[in-house]
């Protein structure tokens, strides 16, 4: 016996989540919200120790200087003007203390603004497209630059928003730009162990 294939307009309509609804989730930190639908976050043990890395060393120079916040992949953002269901939680994100006043702002739960920089590590269940559809949405948000790391191929392109790319490789120096002026390293202390 088969089964019935109900047409396509009698089929039960599944309303999109909105960012209170994954809020209110408890298990909801490996998730994001794609225009209202959940999607899981990648993770390996690789890119958390990377991601884990790259937050201590920005974390470092924005406790010293005091210019930045320096925060986890646990927070999201809901910057998004034209996406209101859409949360998005990078794998490291920075916000320069002189763009936001947590003191004067009521928390809702998300960033309502965009970061100064995002750093998404890529692991090996990502896939290209969806990794550059990410990177677009947080540039059209006004994030001012984005590292995509490769821990397997030891580099960082850096994508910033008036449209300049670049690629660091492992012996490169990265520095944090205008949003952490005193950072600077060698990609390669991303990816020692």
């Amino acid at each position: 016996m088969s089964a019935i294939a109900l047409p396509q307009s009698a089929q039960p309509a599944i309303s999109p989540l909105t960012p209170a609804d994954l809020l209110a989730m408890p298990d909801a930190k490996g998730f994001e919200l794609v225009d209202g639908k959940l999607v899981e976050r990648h993770a390996s043990v690789e890119s958390s120790r990377v991601a884990s890395r790259i937050n201590r060393l920005l974390g470092n120079e924005a406790e010293r200087t005091g210019h930045a916040t320096v925060y986890a992949n646990d927070l999201g953002y809901q910057c998004f003007p034209h996406r209101p269901n859409q949360i998005r939680k990078p794998d490291v994100s920075l916000i320069r203390k002189d763009r936001y006043n947590w003191a004067s702002e009521a928390d809702s739960g998300y960033m309502p603004i965009a970061a100064d920089l995002a750093v998404e590590v890529i692991s090996p269940n990502d896939l290209y497209y969806e990794v550059a559809a990410k990177v677009a949405e947080y540039l059209e948000a006004g994030f001012g630059a984005v590292w995509i790391v490769d821990p397997r191929l030891k580099t960082v392109r850096v994508e910033s928003a008036d449209g300049a790319s670049v690629l660091f490789r492992e012996n490169d120096e990265i520095t944090g730009g205008s949003f952490l002026p005193g950072f600077r390293c060698r990609v390669a202390e991303f990816f020692r162990t």
